[in-house]
């Protein structure tokens, strides 16, 4: 009898499957040394962006999508 694939938990915390396909997930750099960051720069960072295209196969299976 095969095992059952598991989500990996950590990535299920940080990504989101959008209905277009695309994986969702949030800029890095914004816990700490906030002080030496300009405020447009922590603004951008705090806006969601998408998974590079070469990452994404490997999120999906961690995700238990493929």
């Amino acid at each position: 009898m095969a095992n059952k694939a598991k989500t990996h938990k950590g990535a299920s915390k940080r990504f989101r499957l959008k209905s277009s396909g695309l994986i969702k997930r949030k800029k890095r750099g914004l816990r700490h040394i906030l002080s030496n960051k300009s405020s447009k720069r922590k603004r951008h960072l705090g806006m969601k962006t998408f998974v590079h295209p070469s990452d994404t196969a490997g999120v999906k299976r961690q995700l238990g999508l493929r």
